[in-house]
């Protein structure tokens, strides 16, 4: 039997195996599962629940992609994020709740919020610069990404 995250990858992956546009769906495989891991590794560092944030990463931005519009994406994608979870009865009341607690908050980058929305807001961010690290980091992340390069003890030049 596939667990909760297999369970919701398979239903994003139907998602995106159906976005006609390949530069879109490229980029929708790897900034939503490249968040996903991220969230994993910064859940592991803090103590959060690395399952829910894995899962978080991996539906924060589907609305934009499913769309193709990013205008409130946070708030539609929290919603959609909802929608999903209760279609496919993999989270509590409460592990929705958190989910789209940081779903909604993500693109909030200048406030600091709960601990778990924290690791998508981060995790977001990571991706983002990692995804090539030869280009400028965007003048509103780079101060998180400054904290997140101290905790993983890593020297960004």
């Amino acid at each position: 039997m596939k667990n909760r995250v297999e369970v919701l990858r398979d239903y994003i992956d139907d998602i995106l195996l159906n976005m006609t546009d390949f530069e879109n769906r490229r980029c929708a495989y790897l900034h939503l599962y490249g968040v996903s891991q991220a969230c994993a590794l910064i859940a592991l560092r803090r103590g959060e629940d690395v399952e829910l944030a894995t899962m978080a990463g991996m539906l924060h931005d589907l609305h934009t992609y499913k769309h193709g519009n990013p205008d409130n994406h946070a708030e539609k994608g929290a919603l959609l994020a909802k929608e999903i979870l209760n279609q496919l009865h993999l989270t509590s009341l409460a592990e929705t709740d958190m989910i789209c607690s940081a779903i909604h908050n993500h693109s909030s980058k200048s406030k600091t919020h709960s601990a778990f929305d924290e690791v998508l807001i981060d995790a977001d961010v990571m991706q983002h610069v990692l995804y090539n690290y030869t280009e400028p980091i965007m003048e509103h992340e780079q101060s998180r990404f400054k904290d997140i390069a101290n905790e993983f003890f890593l020297n960004p030049t």
